[in-house]
């Protein structure tokens, strides 16, 4: 039998590191996964923007954790997808069965109604059942109220809400002086009619001689064919229009915009990827305009770079989206190494206040005063020039045309937060 002491050096070296990988990978297996639930859409009309949001999680865990040991001494992180099917009732069914397998923390983003009735849901669950809390990551649903007037100790934002990233739109929109009059389209529900008000009275503030021709409220995840609704935009003599659509909404509305030829810049939130880009193809081009927080193109940092190309072998067909899952993640596990926990509050208490850098190396900062994470903001145009990656494999993508840094996007907190002792 051949003893270790034996070999050569560099192959007992080489050994000795094989055998180390082989136990880290051992014990990896044998300890007890950290429980993550992504509670969205996995079927019907918003399946694709759930679907997305969960692989990229998914893989965030497996390229940042998963394939160097875990964390917390060689836990793996183990994601749990669960499917809200964009309702609100399925949400908190979802939540139960989450709280019941013993999962700590949630994730979530697509719909604020969803994200507002998972919040106020953990808020009372929490305070009913102190030793089985869980944490609220949000994300990407937007409404203001959700850091403001219904704010929780236990809610995380990780996106800006759409006040501040209506400070940003109306800002490039003001400095068009070719706009003259607006067109506001958007879903029926808390987001939409948030869009709706902010837009309207931050436009009366930067360029009050910009006319409001239409203010149009529809139902959400209902509208096949939005011919009517943009029949009437042509009609109204918009110079451009401004939508808080996303999903198979944001789809729907492009088909019809593309079939009426209309040709004014769009401002959305939502305009792009999960086959919007695809379908809007050239007649997209220099039209269609998002406000958002991760820099799709220039890019510039080799982190994000490799990470989409990393993120686009696994999946050819899918987008690096919302690069913020990342950095919520990241986060997350900022808190939980300094806690040395996976206890609820004990991470919340850590994540209060805590700064950590994203993939393309700028800070995002937690304020600890409602919850709301402050990073830079981007005003981006669909092209096809200057693209390193694209959106749906269409050869067109996102081009920044105006950066807000975080410290500019910085709003007063509204939030009356009650805080657990402990």
């Amino acid at each position: 039998m051949t003893r270790l002491t034996r070999v050569p050096g560099l192959a007992r070296a080489a050994i000795l590191h094989f055998l180390f990988i082989v136990a880290q990978t051992g014990l990896a297996q044998s300890l007890a996964p950290v429980r993550i639930a992504i509670i969205d859409p996995q079927s019907g009309a918003f399946a694709a923007t759930g679907e997305t949001a969960y692989l990229q999680l998914q893989f965030a865990a497996d390229y940042y954790y998963n394939e160097h040991g875990g964390i917390l001494g060689g836990r793996p992180i183990e994601i749990v997808a669960l499917d809200n099917k964009a309702s609100v009732a399925d949400t908190q069914q979802q939540l139960r069965r989450a709280i019941s397998e013993g999962i700590q923390v949630v994730v979530s983003g697509n719909g604020s109604a969803p994200a507002s009735a998972l919040s106020q849901a953990i808020e009372r669950h929490n305070r009913r059942n102190p030793d089985q809390r869980v944490l609220f990551l949000n994300y990407a649903a937007v409404d203001p109220a959700l850091t403001g007037a219904d704010c929780s100790f236990w809610h995380f934002r990780f996106d800006s809400d759409s006040d501040m990233k209506m400070e940003v739109m109306t800002q490039a929109i003001a400095a068009n002086p070719d706009i003259h009059r607006v067109y506001i389209i958007g879903q029926d529900y808390s987001f939409g009619t948030a869009v709706a008000a902010s837009a309207t009275a931050m436009l009366a503030g930067k360029r009050p001689d910009i006319e409001i021709v239409g203010n149009e409220l529809h139902p959400i995840g209902q509208v096949k064919d939005f011919t009517p609704y943009v029949s009437k935009i042509v009609a109204s003599g918009a110079d451009a229009v401004i939508t808080g659509n996303w999903g198979a909404d944001m789809v729907a509305l492009a088909r019809s915009i593309i079939d009426a030829g209309l040709d004014v810049p769009i401002y959305t939130f939502y305009g792009a990827y999960d086959g919007i880009t695809a379908t809007l193809g050239e007649a997209g081009k220099h039209r269609i305009r998002l406000v958002h927080n991760d820099l799709p193109n220039p890019l510039t940092s080799e982190e994000h770079i490799a990470f989409n190309r990393a993120f686009k072998a696994r999946y050819p067909n899918k987008d690096v989206t919302q690069p913020r899952i990342a950095t919520a993640l990241k986060m997350l596990v900022t808190a939980m190494e300094k806690t040395g926990s996976t206890e609820p509050f004990a991470v919340a208490t850590a994540m209060e206040d805590l700064r950590v850098t994203n993939m393309d190396g700028e800070e995002v900062w937690m304020r600890g005063s409602d919850h709301q994470a402050f990073e830079d903001l981007h005003v981006s145009v669909q092209t096809d020039e200057g693209i390193v990656f694209d959106a749906d494999n269409s050869g067109f993508g996102l081009l920044a045309e105006l950066t807000v840094p975080a410290r500019e996007t910085v709003r007063p907190s509204t939030c009356q937060m009650t805080r657990p002792t402990q």
